[in-house]
């Protein structure tokens, strides 16, 4: 496959919002404080307006106290971005435009494991002289190729149906198989 490098800043901008998109969409958004509705604290005076000598006080779970409330803080939200089939397959192609122009992007024949062991995989990177963090992107996840790479930190192994534009700019190298990249290119048309 050959693909089209994409020189212009919208595909830039479009590269960014797709990252910036997909992180979003992992975040949880439950995180919680408590305000000073919430605190479990008496709503009763601590001491009386006038006479003690300490500025007036209304409740103990003022916010200006130890253990009071939070005021202004993060409360449970959807932090989900929407992204367009449009700007997803513009970002992939950004994507995958750059790694082949850095050299980062290789092809190879097929990503074929006889066993499940983290060694042949590790023979089968040696082989070909890959450093730093891989991700092998193959047409059919290969169940041994799977659980080979499980065991190895840098290296992952995803069906070009479900690779996105985050995934190829987090790796290193980018090694697809044939088969894959018939898939990606029926993808970004």
């Amino acid at each position: 496959m050959d693909v089209k490098l994409i020189e212009n800043g919208k595909s830039t901008q479009t590269l960014h919002d797709a990252v910036v998109g997909y992180q979003a969409n992992r975040r949880a958004g439950t995180h919680q404080v408590k305000t000073k509705a919430t605190v479990a604290a008496s709503g009763k005076k601590p001491w009386r307006q006038k006479g003690t000598g300490n500025a007036r006080a209304g409740y103990a779970s003022s916010p200006v106290w130890t253990g009071g409330g939070v005021v202004f803080g993060p409360h449970p939200r959807d932090y989900s971005h929407r992204l367009s089939k449009g700007v997803k397959r513009r970002a992939l192609t950004k994507a995958l435009s750059e790694a082949a122009k850095s050299g980062r992007l290789q092809s190879i024949p097929a990503l074929e494991l006889k066993d499940h062991k983290s060694k042949q995989l590790s023979e089968l990177i040696k082989a070909n002289k890959l450093e730093g963090s891989i991700l092998f992107i193959t047409k059919a996840v290969d169940k041994n190729a799977l659980l080979a790479s499980r065991n190895m930190p840098k290296v992952e192994v995803i069906e070009a149906a479900l690779v996105n534009a985050e995934h190829i700019l987090t790796y290193r190298q980018v090694i697809w198989s044939e088969d894959a990249c018939e898939v990606l290119s029926s993808r970004l048309k």
